[in-house]
């Protein structure tokens, strides 16, 4: 299980790194590719980043360096919020592809957060 748990630590923290990293740092990449970005502001396309980003970081490293490891499963909850709010965001823009895009990633933070816990 401490292997399957590190697998989806480690692919999920890079993705949310990797997404967030382009809405914090890459404003302009990320308003052209995806639809979403036009229609808010720069300051809240870059805290949602910020947000993913620390999140991927907090899934890897408290647990890999053993320094307060508690708080992976606090940064995988803490995503898999960031999941549901994304999920009810997009499903009212009938944006469906995203909505079980935030489906999946929401339910392997889930099983990160319980499985660390």
């Amino acid at each position: 299980m401490n292997i399957a748990l590190w697998i989806v630590q480690i692919i999920l923290g890079l993705a949310f790194i990797m997404f967030g990293s382009m809405k914090a740092l890459q404003y302009e990449k990320a308003k052209a590719s995806l639809p979403w970005v036009k229609d808010y502001s720069k300051g809240l396309v870059t805290f949602i980043g910020v947000s993913e980003l620390l999140g991927g970081l907090g899934l890897i490293l408290p647990y890999a360096l053993d320094i307060a490891p508690i708080l992976t499963p606090i940064a995988a909850f803490g995503l898999g919020l960031v999941m549901i709010l994304a999920a009810i965001f997009h499903a009212k823009r009938k944006e469906n592809q995203a909505v079980g895009m935030n489906i999946i990633l929401l339910a392997l933070a889930l099983f990160v957060a319980i499985g660390r816990w």
